[in-house]
């Protein structure tokens, strides 16, 4: 499903391109030509696009153990920078504009085709954010936030011209400026784009994620799952790893420990994706987290069951047991 997305989505920005380089070249406005210059950023993230969704599809292999999903981040960040060094082109020509100012032609034509180009843009932006959060794909998200920022910095355009219109083009500065605030947005874009597929290169923490992993297994834990800690969790493209230490009750048999584990695993792929892998380290619990295990009829117990230890982003990513210092 992506990968179609992402095809429909290369072909479109070639199309709109077109479009809006034919408005620019009907109407000689440096706003339009901006606009333009978006495109080509488009086009060339459109297809860089379709083969980091192509690759981060593979199987994992001898060479790559752990899938090909950081494709995703090298891409992204190729779009950011080509949306940053979109924005200074559009500072230059608006600037060139200003110095060297020319009479605009064909506005009313080539408003009609912005336009239309931007709306076309924000619709499937949109549709691409929305299906780029269900296949947990990042480059088809940021592939729909740029083609949605696009649309608004459309609006900007299409601002711009109809004031030159109304004002009979008596204002020729009022080009260039709706064209450097345009270059304003497209720059703090990319930047954006550029951060986030750094992060991802350096496996940050995504705590949006790592908040919601944790709440489903807060909300869902077993009785035997005495506790949790060093839990880290990275997304590549759809596969999603995690790492956790998970402690059980010390007498339980290997074979119980292996049903945890399918039992947690399976309690993740089905509320976030199938494509989840987990290296879970077994731990046996302690005397002194008794008071934190709520499994009934513990034939080991050493000391009644208070409370259990609430599982929180704070308590749950350090390499140390709960219980032995709490009361």
């Amino acid at each position: 499903m992506p990968i179609r997305i992402q095809r429909y989505i290369a072909l479109l920005s070639v199309l709109l391109f077109c479009g809006k380089l034919w408005a620019w070249y009907i109407t000689g406005s440096v706003t339009v030509l901006t606009d333009a210059l978006e495109g080509i950023v488009n086009v060339v993230a459109g297809f860089l696009g379709l083969y980091s969704v192509v690759l981060s599809a593979r199987p994992r292999d001898t060479n790559h153990p752990y899938g090909h999903g950081k494709v995703e981040f090298i891409t992204s960040a190729v779009e950011g920078t080509l949306i940053i060094v979109a924005g200074g082109m559009i500072v230059y020509e608006a600037i060139h504009q200003l110095l060297t100012p020319h009479t605009l032609s064909n506005l009313n034509t080539g408003l009609f085709i912005i336009a239309a180009a931007g709306l076309i843009n924000y619709l499937a932006g949109r549709y691409a954010v929305k299906e780029g959060k269900k296949h947990h794909s990042m480059v088809l998200e940021s592939a729909g936030n740029h083609l949605v920022t696009d649309a608004y910095s459309t609006i900007a355009v299409i601002i711009g011209i109809s004031l030159i219109l109304l004002t009979n083009n008596h204002w020729p500065w009022l080009d260039s400026a709706v064209a450097l605030f345009f270059a304003a947005i497209t720059i703090i874009t990319g930047y954006k784009v550029l951060r986030r597929s750094i992060s991802g290169m350096m496996d940050e923490m995504d705590m949006t994620l790592l908040k919601k992993v944790i709440d489903v297994l807060q909300q869902q834990r077993a009785d035997q799952w005495v506790d949790l800690h060093n839990l880290r969790v990275i997304q590549y493209g759809k596969l999603m790893h995690i790492d956790a230490h998970l402690t059980l009750p010390w007498y339980r048999q290997v074979v119980d420990a292996d049903r945890e584990i399918h039992a947690l695993e399976g309690l993740i792929q089905s509320n976030f994706s199938n494509s989840v892998e987990l290296f879970i380290h077994i731990d046996s619990c302690m005397p002194y987290q008794c008071h934190l295990c709520a499994l009934k009829d513990c034939p080991e117990r050493k000391e009644p069951f208070k409370e259990q230890q609430e599982w929180r982003i704070e308590n749950l990513w350090g390499d140390q047991k709960h219980g032995k210092h709490d009361g």
